[in-house]
C-alpha cells in the first residue's frame, strides 16, 4: 500500500509568533537573533519582508543590516515558540498517531491510515493549514508526498501559506529539474563533491553510476541516489515514542570574558536554573552534573561529579558545578564559554530518602522552584529572579528596559486582532 505522508513546515516562525505578540511588526523586515556586541550576531529566522531583501538564516547581523538598512533586530523567546509548537501537534495528532518533529516549526505526519477526508492527503494538508491559520495565527507551507524526503522537499516549494503535492507519477518532472542541493542532507560539502563529478541536479543524481556514488562517497552517496530515485521507506515516528533522554544541557558564549567569580556565579546560576526547570518539566532528576569550560584561548575542559542524591534543584546544581570549577585549572583563567549538563537521568519520586531531615528539606526547595516555574510561565521568565541575578543584566540576560514592567501573560495565544 502506497503511504500518504505529510510535511508541515510553519512559515519564517519565530518571526511571525513574535509579530503575534508585537502587531507593530506586522509586514516590516524583521530578524530574530542576538546582539553582534554580545558574540550572539546571527540571524536565527527573518520575516518575508526581510527574506525578500536577501536576508538568510545564518549570517550574521551586519550583513543582513548591509542587505536590509530598515530591518529591525528582535530578541528571540523559545519559550514562546516551544509554546506553538506544542500547539501546533495536538493539531497534527488529530488527524494521525504518527507525527515526527523535525525541529520546533516543522513535523512528518503518517496520514496513511487516517479517517479524515478518506486519507487524502491534499485535503488533510489544506485542512491542517486552515487551522494553523485560524487558531494559531501562523501559516504553514505542506508538502505531500509518497515518503518523507520528497515530502520534506514539497513542503519547501512552494512558500508561505501553500500545499505542493508530488506524486509517485510526476515526481521526475517535478522533482528532478531541481538543484541536487534542494534535496535533504545534502550540504555544502556534499554539493561540491557532487559537483566535482558533473552532479548538479536532482536528477543527474538519480542517473548517476550508484556504483561510482559507493566508492567516491560511501554509504552516503548510495542513499542519496535512493532518496532521489524515490526510494525512501523511512516510518514516521509514533507520537507517543519518547526517546530516551540520556542528558539535558545548556551552554553559553558570554558576551565579555569571565575573570571574576562573580561573573561566574551568575552565568553558572543562569544555566543551572534553565537545566533545572528542563529537568523538572519532564519529571527527570539527575546524579551527576557536568561543566564545560573554554577560556580565551578556546581550550576547553569537561569536569562532572556526582551529586549526593539525585536532584531536579537549581541550587544543588550550582553547588556541584561551582565546586567542579573552583576545583579545575581554569579557575584563574579568563572564561568566554560555560556549559552546564545534567548527567544520569532517572524518574524523579524514587529517590532514596536520607537521615537527618535532608530529603525533606530538598523537598521543599524542589516544591519552591516548582512553584517559580508556574509564576514564569503565567507572568515570563523574568518575573522571578535571583537577587545574584541582578548584579549583571547583561550576564543574567535581564534586560534593565524592561525589568520593571507589566509581566505579559503568555499562557493564552493572542492573535493579532485580539491585540488591538
Amino acid at each position: 500500500m502506497e503511504r500518504t505522508i505529510l510535511h508541515v513546515d510553519m512559515n519564517n516562525f519565530y518571526a511571525t509568533v513574535e509579530c503575534l505578540y508585537h502587531p507593530e511588526l506586522q509586514g516590516k523586515a524583521i530578524a530574530v537573533g542576538g546582539d553582534a556586541e554580545k558574540r550572539h550576531g546571527i540571524v536565527l529566522a527573518k520575516s518575508e519582508a526581510a527574506k525578500k531583501c536577501g536576508v538568510k538564516t545564518g549570517e550574521t547581523l551586519w550583513q543582513a543590516k548591509r542587505k536590509c538598512p530598515e530591518i529591525l533586530f528582535v530578541p528571540p523567546h523559545f519559550e514562546l515558540y516551544q509554546k506553538y509548537s506544542l500547539l501546533a501537534k495536538e493539531i497534527y495528532a488529530e488527524y494521525s498517531d504518527r507525527v515526527e518533529s523535525f525541529g520546533l516549526d516543522e513535523c512528518w505526519l503518517d496520514v496513511t491510515n487516517s479517517p479524515h477526508f478518506g486519507g487524502n492527503g491534499k485535503l488533510i494538508a489544506d485542512e491542517i493549514r486552515r487551522r494553523i491559520k485560524e487558531e494559531l495565527g501562523l501559516t504553514a507551507s505542506v508538502g505531500v508526498s509518497f515518503n518523507k524526503i520528497f515530502a520534506k522537499l514539497g513542503s519547501d516549494m512552494k512558500k508561505p501559506d501553500a500545499t505542493t503535492v508530488i506524486a509517485k507519477e510526476n515526481f521526475r518532472q517535478k522533482v528532478w529539474p531541481l538543484s541536487v542541493s534542494e534535496l535533504l542532507f545534502v550540504g555544502r560539502a556534499t554539493k561540491e563533491r557532487l559537483d566535482a563529478h558533473g552532479i548538479v541536479t536532482i536528477g543527474d543524481l538519480a542517473r548517476a553510476e550508484k556504483e561510482m556514488l559507493r566508492q567516491t562517497m560511501g554509504k552516503n552517496g548510495v542513499t542519496l541516489w535512493e532518496y532521489a530515485n524515490g526510494n525512501d521507506n523511512t516510518p514516521v515516528a509514533r507520537l507517543e515514542d519518547e526517546r530516551e533522554v540520556k542528558s539535558i544541557g545548556n551552554s553559553t558564549t558570554t558576551p565579555h570574558d569571565l575573570v571574576t567569580e562573580e561573573e561566574i556565579k551568575i552565568t553558572l546560576y543562569a544555566l543551572c536554573e534553565s537545566v533545572a526547570a528542563r529537568l523538572r518539566e519532564q519529571n527527570l532528576v539527575c546524579r551527576t552534573v557536568q561543566i564545560t569550560l573554554k577560556d580565551s584561548s578556546l581550550r576547553s575542559i569537561d569536569r562532572q561529579g556526582k551529586l549526593d542524591f539525585e536532584s531536579c534543584v537549581s541550587s544543588v546544581l550550582f553547588d556541584k558545578a561551582f565546586q567542579l570549577y573552583r576545583s579545575s585549572e581554569f579557575s584563574r583563567r579568563p572564561l568566554r564559554l560555560l556549559g552546564v549538563r545534567a548527567c544520569e537521568l532517572s524518574r524523579g519520586g524514587a529517590e532514596q530518602l536520607s537521615w537527618f531531615g535532608d530529603h525533606e528539606k530538598m523537598q521543599r526547595r524542589e516544591d519552591e522552584e516548582r512553584a517559580i516555574d508556574k509564576i514564569r510561565e503565567r507572568f515570563g521568565h523574568f518575573s522571578v529572579q535571583r537577587g545574584i541575578m541582578m548584579m549583571d543584566s547583561e550576564l543574567s540576560g535581564i534586560n534593565p528596559k524592561e525589568r520593571h514592567k507589566a509581566p505579559v501573560d503568555t499562557r493564552k495565544p493572542l492573535l493579532p486582532e485580539e491585540q488591538n
